[in-house]
């Protein structure tokens, strides 16, 4: 028959070693325990150096308070204390040592080594320990304000703890994980971890960051991706700040850093939560990286239900994890519109993955919401207009073929040496153009090579000023011709300028001799390249990523261009870059161009997203910041003859005859005054903004803002009566600024005309010319947000939430 046992009182060093086994399970919790105590010191910089993952030697070193000299004889036995002095003290603890145990367990299990000196003392003191005592008399010695604990030879009389540890690197990794944690959530610490005798693995500076710590610990895959989360709710009594990363990041191991009150703990129904949350965003057996700082009301937390205090039990538990789940939920939700896919770049002589990659993608799911449209070609919303084609009946007359009219257009991208040979000579040549347009083309000598350029029709609005215009020109002499060859391109039609219902005037030619031959013709059907212009569009502009830090201030050229060095042009350029939208650069980089809805409203998509732009403005904007950017470098339109200011100034102001103030005084003495204004700037106009006025009052080119794009020249007169009334010639910015968004109010204006052939060919422009430099360097104004330039009309997941309600 078996006797009872007998219970005895363990004997102390037993009940100290338990213990320490229950505190101390691997050199890293040990090394947790000491980090909080230096916290709970205020120091602002800590030093740990490790060797074979810390059961050789763990060292820790700070420069917090100290410990008091007097303190020394008992600062390692059991139960002792400077933060808690009765059970009530723990219901509001702010501190993370509470039990006065870590001292006393490591010493136990370990050789424990203190050096200390408080600011007061005027040297330091060191004392060594074992099994909780004193091992021998307190010495004192040189040192710096703040403590030192060395920890050596971790479980020498614990053998079998020790042989269940794994590798010193598998420890190591243990303690960076830890001092990784505390580096990030105490940024304002500095964090320095290395192993003896070898360089630094982790060092974070005084005064950091969060999202600087984790790029420091943890690369900057991770950092780039963080998103800022923050929730308050009174009723809890609770409040949390994090970083959680966006979808664009997903590993298959994943981090959760969580701490309570400060304290680093692990929590597995938040845990569980959050990746709930993240299942939604991110491919299977993949996970985020999360950091969540959670303070509650120490009241409603229990932080002793844990040896190694790494759990925590709180109050109102379902009710924060809901909360901490929405917020997360809301924040993936607000950034989804932007995840980028990052690639890296094939090398030289490196095989095409193009099979790989299909084979791999070919059978996986695509579901219909996520479907974005990359090829222009497919489901334009052309294809749902079919309009049959039209045959306007106009009567065929004689058409005057005028051998000297054009305009040569200088490239940005040309030889910049034959541009400034050209402004140095008056421009007396002309070059050739890189647009299409049907006009003859003279070359230096004189002969006319047939060229295709492309530029707008030039139309006045006084008619009857025009008619007696054209009669001048029609007057038969040696370089004008009758066009008869039977080919497909159309002559310059002056008749369709013309009023039916009206006669030509009897006017002097000679007053009206300024047009000479600068009319140009609109291009029709027919210039087009047989109808490829609905497929060339966007196959490169619109399906090749753009980075939206790409713009007009980080571009690269492949020639000399005239460093601009004017402080109020860097200042006008730094107020553009200042007041950017990066969220509206995001769209515009990497827009879709759907469709025109008239000349003055377009259609984009970006993501799954319709957008609703008002292409005006966005015109308007895109010039202006082109001329500020290519300041000193823009081409030039060159005006075949060049045209009498003075006359433009008239035609300009009688557009305005309703408004007119006969107290100006006549209406020619006026334009004179402009044109004496315009010809004393004439030097500046040309070397900053190639506009080239010459001195005898005739404008003879305009500056080239956008390949491919010249403005409507109908509006001509009024814009230079505009730079004569409402450009600032007395101070140097707000010159520059004035006259910048002139120009590119009149380069922003397009043909008000409703024949098919111009509307079709102002919508060619916009999707061919405007949205694909908009796409490379614009930079939208954050006043595009509110002011309805470009406004979100239709998204397809929002979509999709109503079908599935149907």
């Amino acid at each position: 028959m078996y006797e009872p046992g007998i219970i005895k009182k363990l004997d102390e060093e037993v009940v100290n070693r338990i213990a320490a086994g229950e505190i101390v399970q691997r050199p890293a919790n040990a090394l947790k325990e000491l980090i909080e105590n230096s916290l709970d010191a205020r120091s602002t910089n800590i030093i740990i150096t490790v060797k074979a993952g810390g059961l050789k030697y763990l060292q820790i070193q700070d420069n917090g308070t100290g410990i008091r000299h007097d303190n020394l004889d008992i600062v390692c036995e059991r139960f002792t204390t400077s933060k808690l002095s009765q059970y009530e003290d723990l219901q509001a603890i702010s501190t993370y040592g509470f039990r006065g145990e870590a001292l006393a367990s490591i010493s136990h299990i370990a050789h424990l080594t203190i050096l200390t000196k408080t600011a007061s003392d005027k040297c330091a003191y060191k004392a060594s320990y074992e099994n909780g005592k004193l091992k021998g008399p307190i010495k004192p010695c040189a040192g710096n304000n703040g403590t030192q604990i060395t920890v050596e030879d971790l479980f020498y009389n614990v053998l079998a703890r020790k042989r269940a540890l794994r590798s010193p690197n598998e420890e190591y990794t243990h303690i960076m994980e830890v001092v990784g944690g505390y580096a990030i959530h105490n940024s304002h610490v500095g964090f320095t971890l290395k192993k003896f005798g070898e360089n630094t693995d982790i060092k974070t500076p005084i005064k950091s960051s969060v999202i600087d710590n984790v790029r420091i610990i943890h690369g900057n895959s991770i950092a780039r991706e963080l998103l800022e989360m923050e929730v308050k709710d009174p009723t809890l009594k609770m409040s949390v700040h994090g970083y959680i990363t966006n979808v664009n990041y997903s590993h298959k191991k994943g981090a959760m850093l969580l701490f309570i009150n400060h304290r680093l703990v692990d929590s597995p129904t938040i845990r569980k939560a959050v990746d709930s949350v993240y299942a939604t965003y991110l491919p299977k057996n993949a996970h985020s990286y999360v950091y969540l700082s959670l303070e509650l009301d120490p009241k409603n937390v229990d932080v002793n239900v844990h040896p190694t205090k790494h759990e925590v039990q709180f109050l109102y538990e379902e009710q924060i994890i809901d909360r901490i789940k929405t917020a997360i939920e809301t924040k993936l939700l607000s950034c989804n519109s932007s995840r980028v896919m990052y690639t890296q770049a094939r090398l030289p002589g490196a095989t095409m993955v193009d099979e790989i990659v299909r084979k791999t993608t070919d059978g996986a799911k695509v579901y219909a919401k996520d479907l974005v449209r990359v090829d222009s070609d497919t489901q334009k919303i052309d294809k749902f207009f079919r309009v049959a084609n039209k045959q306007t009946d106009r009567p065929q007359t004689n058409k005057t073929d005028l051998t000297k009219d054009y305009i040569a257009v200088i490239d940005d991208a040309s030889d910049r040496n034959e541009l400034d040979r050209r402004k140095e000579t008056n421009r007396t040549t002309n070059t050739e153009a890189n647009v299409p347009m049907d006009v003859d083309i003279f070359e230096e000598n004189n002969e006319p090579t047939n060229k295709e350029i492309t530029t707008p029709r030039f139309v006045f609005e006084d008619e009857d000023h025009l008619n007696d215009i054209e009669n001048s020109v029609k007057e038969p002499n040696k370089t004008n011709n009758i066009n008869t060859e039977p080919n497909n391109k159309n002559p310059i039609d002056l008749i369709d300028l013309e009023s039916p219902s009206k006669e030509p005037n009897n006017k002097n030619p000679k007053d009206m001799d300024y047009l000479d031959s600068s009319l140009v013709s609109e291009p029709n059907k027919n210039n087009y390249p047989k109808h490829n212009w609905k497929s060339v569009a966007v196959e490169n502009e619109n399906i090749s990523y753009i980075d939206p830090k790409e713009s007009f201030k980080t571009r690269t050229f492949k020639y000399e261009r005239v460093e601009t060095k004017l402080t109020s042009v860097k200042q006008l350029r730094y107020r553009v870059e200042n007041t950017c939208s990066m969220n509206l650069r995001e769209i515009l980089a990497n827009l879709i161009f759907i469709a025109c809805i008239d000349c003055n409203r377009s259609l984009i998509q970006h993501s799954t997203k319709l957008y609703l732009c008002e292409t005006s403005r966005l015109t308007e904007e895109l010039f202006y910041e082109t001329i500020l950017y290519d300041f000193q470098n823009l081409g030039l339109i060159k005006l075949s003859n060049p045209l009498p200011l003075e006359e433009l100034f008239v035609l300009g102001l009688r557009a305005q005859e309703d408004e007119w103030n006969p107290e100006l005084g006549d209406m020619r003495e006026l334009s004179q005054q402009m044109v004496e204004l315009l010809v004393s700037k004439r030097a500046m106009l040309l070397e900053y903004f190639s506009l080239e006025v010459t001195s005898q009052g005739e404008l003879a080119a305009l500056p080239l803002l956008v390949d491919g794009h010249t403005p409507f020249m109908g509006a001509l007169p009024t814009y230079l009566v505009r730079l004569v009334t409402e450009v600032n010639w007395d101070s140097e910015k707000e010159c520059f600024d004035t006259f910048s968004r002139q120009t590119a109010i009149f380069y922003s204006q397009p043909n008000p005309d409703t024949l098919e052939d111009i509307v079709k060919s102002e919508m060619w422009k916009q999707e061919h010319i405007i949205f694909p430099a908009i796409r490379r360097n614009f930079l939208p104004p954050t006043s595009f947000v509110s002011n309805g330039a470009i406004l979100q009309i239709a998204s397809l997941a929002d979509l999709y939430k109503v079908f599935e309600r149907c």
